[in-house]
C-alpha cells in the first residue's frame, strides 16, 4: 500500500484518502508519498498515443491503491472532470512562427478559464467521492490570488458534502476573475472580499492558518484545504508535463525545457516531481514577476518573504512559495529533520539562507528570471504582432524569461511555455499591453462565460483587514449555524 507522510515528521504514515482530505499533516507539513514512482522511457514510449484523461489515469494510479479507488472510478473521476471544457482538447499545444523551437501549451481551457481548472476538478470530486462514501461532509478554505478562487467555487457547486469560503484580496484579482466567485449562486459556496489587504494572498493565507489553528472553531465546520497545499492538486499537476513532453518530443528520451510562470511553486513542483519520476527534461525556467521570491531563491539560496507587489501576472503575486518546501524534500534525499529544521529557522528568523551543498541540489536543472511590467507588456504585444497570437500576462512572463536564457539551453532545444491563464480574464492588461481601448482589442480579449457573468447580479460578504480573524470567524460560525 502507497503510504504519505509529512515533510517535516518521518514517523506517522497515513492513506491516500486521509492525506486528500486533511490536506495539511497535524503538523502543519505538506504530505508526500513513502517514495515516488519511477517511469521508464519504454514506459513513456507505449504512452506516446494516449489522450489526456487516458494518461492521467495511468499517472494517477501510481500514486492510488486499487483499494482506496477502484480502476473504474478513478477513470470516472477523471472523464468527469474535465467533461466540461470549452475545447475538446483538455490541453492544447500551439508551435509559434516567430519562435520555431518553442511550443505554447495552453492549460487555459477548462470552465474557469485557467489551468487550476485542470486539477481542481479532479481533486474536488476526489473529495466529493470520499466524503459520500464515508456520510461526512467537510469546508474548504480557498485563498485565491486570482484562479484557485475560481476554479474551486466552480467545481464545488452544488456538491452536498462541501462547502467552501473563497477569500480574496480587493484590488489583486480582475473584475472578471473576482465576477467569476462573486455570480455563483449555489448556497455551499460563499465568497468574501478583504479590503485593506497589503500582501494580497499570502495575507489570506495566514488568516486561513489562524483559522485552522482554532481547534474548536476546527472540529465544528470540518476545515479542510484543496490548495496546492494538497497533495492530490501536486499529484494531478504532473500530468500536464508528461502529457506535453509526449505530445512535443520528437524522440523518446531527449531532453525537453519548461517556463512555468510560478509564485507558489505548485504548478512548477508538478513539474520537478515528474522529472523526480523519470521525465527526461532539460531546464525548468522558474518565471516570476516583480514578486521575486523564488529568483532570489534559486540565485542566492535566501529564503525571504516580500511585501507583496501588485503586477499584470496578478495570479502569482505571491512571495510565499509553500510547495518549494515539498520540492525541497525530495531534493535534498528526503530528510524530515531537515526541513523540520529549516523551517523552524525560518519562522524564527523571518528568513532562510541555504548553504551552498543544499543550494547545489536543489539548483540543479533550473534556471530563473524576474520579468517586470514592462517587460511582460512587451512580450504580450510583440507576440500578438508578431503572429497574432494573444497569449495571458502569465505566459508572458514565462516566455520573457525563457528567452532570455535561451542563451544557457542546449542549443535548439524544443521548450514548452505555459500559457496557464485565457487573456480575456485580463482585458485591461490587454488593452495596455496593445495600447488600444478594451473594446477595440482582439476577439480573444472576450470570453462567452465572461460577458455573460457580467449580466449576473454578485453575491459577496466583505470586510476590513483590521480585525479579519474575529471578522471571519463570526461570519463562518453565523453562516454555518444558519445553515444547519
Amino acid at each position: 500500500m502507497t503510504r504519505y507522510l509529512s515533510i517535516s515528521d518521518g514517523d506517522n504514515r497515513v492513506d491516500f484518502e486521509t492525506a486528500v482530505l486533511a490536506g495539511s499533516a497535524p503538523d502543519g507539513g505538506l504530505y508526500v508519498p513513502e517514495r515516488l514512482p519511477s517511469v521508464s522511457l519504454e514506459q513513456l514510449t507505449k504512452w506516446r498515443q494516449l489522450t489526456y484523461s487516458e494518461l492521467a489515469f495511468e499517472i494517477i494510479s501510481l500514486f492510488i491503491d486499487r483499494a482506496c479507488v477502484s480502476g473504474a472510478d478513478l477513470e470516472r473521476l477523471i472523464d468527469t472532470s474535465v467533461s466540461d471544457f470549452f475545447s475538446p482538447e483538455t490541453v492544447v499545444h500551439r508551435p509559434l512562427n516567430s519562435h520555431p523551437e518553442v511550443t505554447i501549451q495552453e492549460l487555459f481551457h477548462g470552465p474557469t478559464l485557467s489551468f487550476k481548472d485542470i486539477a481542481m476538478g479532479f481533486v474536488v470530486n476526489l473529495f466529493d467521492y470520499f466524503l459520500q462514501r464515508r456520510g461526512e461532509r467537510r469546508t474548504l478554505l480557498v485563498a485565491t490570488s486570482g484562479d484557485t478562487g475560481p476554479a474551486a467555487g466552480y467545481a464545488v457547486s452544488g456538491k452536498q458534502s462541501l462547502e467552501a469560503w473563497l477569500f480574496y484580496a480587493a484590488g489583486f484579482v480582475t473584475e472578471e476573475q473576482e465576477r467569476q466567485m462573486t455570480t455563483l449562486m449555489t448556497d455551499n459556496v460563499h465568497t468574501l472580499r478583504v479590503l485593506g489587504s497589503e500582501n494580497g494572498s499570502d495575507d489570506l493565507d495566514q488568516l486561513i492558518l489562524q483559522l485552522v489553528d482554532d481547534h474548536e472553531l476546527r472540529q465544528k465546520l470540518q476545515f479542510s484545504s484543496v490548495n496546492s497545499v494538497n497533495w492530490a492538486r501536486v499529484m494531478m499537476q504532473t500530468v500536464h508535463y508528461f502529457y506535453a513532453y509526449l505530445q512535443v518530443a520528437k524522440i523518446i528520451g531527449e531532453p525537453i525545457n519548461f517556463a512555468v510562470p510560478s509564485g507558489g511553486f505548485g504548478n512548477l513542483c508538478g513539474g520537478a516531481l515528474a522529472r523526480e519520476m523519470g521525465l527526461p527534461v532539460g531546464h525548468f525556467i522558474v518565471a516570476n514577476n516583480r514578486n521575486s521570491c523564488l529568483t532570489e531563491l534559486f540565485e542566492s539560496g535566501l529564503y525571504r518573504e516580500k511585501r507583496v507587489l501588485n503586477c499584470p501576472s496578478s495570479a502569482i503575486d505571491i512571495s510565499s512559495p509553500s510547495n518549494f518546501w515539498r520540492y525541497l524534500y525530495f531534493a535534498t534525499g528526503c530528510e524530515t529533520h531537515k526541513i523540520k529544521a529549516w523551517r523552524a529557522q525560518l519562522a524564527v528568523a523571518g528568513e532562510l539562507q541555504f548553504d551552498a551543498n543544499t543550494m547545489a541540489q536543489y539548483r540543479r536543472g533550473f534556471l530563473s528570471r524576474s520579468i517586470d511590467d514592462r517587460q511582460t507588456l512587451e512580450t504580450m504585444a510583440r507576440l500578438y504582432h508578431d503572429e497574432g497570437y494573444l497569449i495571458d500576462p502569465h505566459g508572458a512572463v514565462a516566455l520573457a524569461a525563457l528567452l532570455d536564457v535561451q542563451p544557457h539551453l542546449i542549443a535548439d532545444s524544443p521548450s514548452l511555455c505555459l500559457a496557464t491563464a485565457h487573456p480575456s480574464k485580463f482585458p485591461k492588461v490587454v488593452a495596455d499591453a496593445l495600447q488600444l481601448p478594451v473594446s477595440e482589442c482582439p476577439p480573444a480579449t472576450a470570453h462567452v462565460s465572461l460577458q455573460q457573468a457580467k449580466l449576473l447580479s454578485q453575491r459577496v460578504y466583505e470586510c476590513e483587514y483590521q480585525n479579519i480573524l474575529t471578522v471571519v470567524k463570526n461570519t463562518l460560525l453565523k453562516v454555518h449555524a444558519d445553515g444547519v
